[in-house]
């Protein structure tokens, strides 16, 4: 039986060290590419009715998100994903003006949510919800 020499022990270790630099560089690439994982794909989100006052909007979690479910002078009750479709920030419901306002880059939608003004290059996503005995469930 042949004994290993100071080299083959030498290219081992080295060897051993550069598996080890690869995965430590691969794994903050394959960390970003891979989709985000939320933990809560079917969550569904419930409050009271009670919760959104006339003309206003309740911001809530959704599915690691942000969501909104806002209440037009009308009465009507809409459900919309609260990020901003141009760079993804939080829009601000305005009463007064009953729109949205994005404050990233002045981007505005109306309560359904389409654009109105600015460079958000789609609508808002609408989001299912129902209404049971005066209790909202999102999702």
């Amino acid at each position: 039986m042949q004994t290993p020499t100071r080299r083959t022990f030498l290219g081992i270790c080295l060897g051993g060290l550069a598996a080890a630099g690869a995965v430590a560089a691969a794994y903050p690439l394959l960390s970003y590419l891979a989709p985000p994982s939320t933990g809560s794909e079917g969550a569904k989100v419930s409050f009271p009715e009670t919760d959104i006052p006339p003309d206003g909007a309740k911001f809530f979690d959704y599915r690691g998100s942000t969501g909104v479910v806002i209440r037009t002078r009308q009465g009507q009750l809409l459900a919309l994903s609260a990020i901003c479709t141009h760079l993804g920030c939080i829009v601000q419901w305005e009463k007064e003006k009953q729109d949205f306002l994005c404050p990233c880059h002045a981007g505005r939608y109306s309560p359904e949510g389409t654009v109105i003004a600015g460079p958000p290059p789609r609508p808002l996503a609408k989001l299912p919800f129902v209404v049971v005995n005066g209790v909202i469930t999102v999702g």
